[in-house]
């Protein structure tokens, strides 16, 4: 069998709008309360959707934990005690800057509205946006009308427990899931007997009431994190066993210093010549910039589009010592973030410290440390993104979703070659016999070729055909998704078969 498919496929760059118009028609996502209208930053995962949101976080869940020593999962609770969010600065300093028209009152995010207008934004404060807003004249979209000065908007979702809604009932919405990892980070120490380096992982939904979502799943108010804190030693930053593994391999590298130069594009560069060259500050960070690249490809998203970009100053969070986004080559959109990679130092640690009175160390060879966090943190639906951009192609002339297996909605199609008496039974045999162990569909409505098509722009990977040799032989026909190509195969032998073509699947191009 042939698995091979590069060479065969060129590229379909679609719009974000074209792809959520296609996500839409084959049920991957719906705008949620679309029969009211929809409410935007709002989306619901339709069948497809949900099984390829379930498949990508299980090998998420796979990858960073299960087979790993030294991760340990836990599923914090969406709402938790608002003094979380006090300590984390959130409260504080969780905002963005809102301008509002003087005569629509259309609203619009400041940063946002100046990009559009092709105006760069140096760095997100309120005296810079206000100056480049008045200095380039900028005005309503909707209306031309003036626009007022920039004001701060929090971010978070705010709700009260219990059924008076008073201040000391006040609580919010999770703007995301690392506060409940450092929360828990006493607990994990005494329940699990963790030693350093370790790390705590979990996924779930995080909410962010965005002044202007946009860019179809790309800037949602409801969505999901997966994220991870990788606790180290500050005097061990480069004490990583792993660093031989990965230390060879190249990246697409965008440093800080280059942004300054106005350079901007990136360098292939091994983590080994940039660890030494000090474009990354340690060899832990260096291994989870590695380990999240090899994810993201290991699920299909296309490595040549991957670039790990450096945050200049200006755009460097408060508690970070150096951060990096790994960002996607969009079409039209150009390069946006779908991972964040931080080094946060002790400062979430420290501050829970200060503000509970709960001692948040650990001892490393006899002494007592309060460790620094390495925060690989992904954004689910950016990660589908890429994955959708990465595998949707046009094959000679015919649209194939080209999923890898492992995060395939479904994973066979069983199709008889014509809805006569002895196809369909048998076809229904094998069905039954294979929705056991793969997520399966059974289809017999309209030409064999027609159903081939709508299999192929699901993403199925394989299809099995009944047709009339196999009423005389068992045997069936594989069809391969990306080629084409056909094989023979009896019946009593399909499963392992399948079985064979999938992990073959899933070490061609390792």
């Amino acid at each position: 069998m042939s698995l091979e498919k590069a060479e065969s496929k060129t590229v379909q760059e679609m719009t974000l709008q074209e792809l959520a118009s296609f996500c839409t028609r084959l049920g991957f996502f719906y705008p949620s309360g679309r029969i009211y209208g929809g409410l935007s930053g709002f989306y619901d995962y339709g069948p497809l959707g949900a099984e390829l949101r379930r498949e990508i976080l299980n090998d998420w869940w796979w990858y960073f934990v299960e087979r790993r020593d030294d991760i340990w999962g836990i599923h914090g609770s969406i709402i938790t005690h608002p003094r979380t969010w006090v300590a984390s600065g959130h409260v504080d300093s969780f905002i963005d800057f809102i301008v509002t028209c003087k005569k629509c009152g259309a609203e619009y995010r400041a940063d946002h509205l100046l990009e559009d207008s092709g105006i760069s934004v140096p760095e997100l404060t309120l005296e810079t946006l206000s100056k480049l807003i008045k200095d380039h004249g900028v005005r309503c979209p909707k209306c031309k009308g003036e626009l007022g000065d920039p004001t701060p908007f929090n971010l978070m979702f705010t709700t009260y427990v219990g059924p008076k809604k008073t201040v000391a009932s006040l609580a919010y919405l999770r703007p995301e899931t690392a506060q409940l990892i450092f929360t828990n980070f006493r607990n994990i120490i005494m329940t699990m007997g963790v030693k350093l380096p370790f790390g705590i992982a979990q996924y779930g939904k995080a909410f962010r009431n965005e002044i202007s979502p946009r860019g179809f799943l790309f800037r949602l108010r409801e969505f999901e994190q997966m994220e991870i804190e990788y606790f180290v030693n500050p005097k061990k930053l480069d004490e990583c066993p792993f660093y031989n593994e990965i230390k060879g391999m190249e990246i697409n590298l965008l440093s800080a210093e280059m942004q300054e130069k106005r350079i901007k594009e990136g360098v292939w560069i091994t983590i080994e010549d940039a660890v030494d060259k000090g474009l990354i500050g340690c060899k832990w960070h260096a291994y989870w910039i590695a380990e999240s690249l090899r994810w993201l490809k290991n699920i299909g998203i296309d490595y040549k589009r991957l670039r790990v970009r450096e945050h200049i100053k200006t755009e460097l969070a408060h508690y970070a010592v150096q951060t990096f986004d790994v960002e996607f080559l969009f079409p039209q959109a150009g390069w946006k973030e779908i991972e964040g990679i931080s080094n946060r130092s002790d400062y979430d640690l420290r501050k829970h410290q200060e503000y509970s009175g709960a001692e948040m160390h650990i001892y490393d060879d006899g002494e007592k440390v309060i460790p620094y966090v390495i925060e690989p943190s992904f954004g689910l639906e950016r990660v589908i993104l890429a994955v959708l951009f990465s595998s949707l192609n046009e094959i000679k002339g015919r649209r194939v979703l080209s999923l890898h297996p492992k995060i395939a909605p479904i994973k066979v199609g069983v199709f008889p070659l014509v809805s006569k008496p002895g196809f369909v039974e048998k076809a229904k045999e094998v069905y039954e016999m294979l929705k056991e162990e793969f997520k399966t569909i059974y289809e017999a409505k309209d030409s064999i070729g027609r159903r081939y098509a709508r299999a192929d722009e699901r993403g199925v990977p394989i299809c099995v055909t009944i047709d009339g040799q196999t009423l005389n032989d068992n045997t069936v026909t594989i069809r391969f998704r990306d080629t084409r190509e056909q094989i023979r195969v009896p019946i009593e032998d399909l499963k392992e078969k399948i079985r064979a073509i999938f992990r073959e699947w899933s070490t061609y191009g390792a």
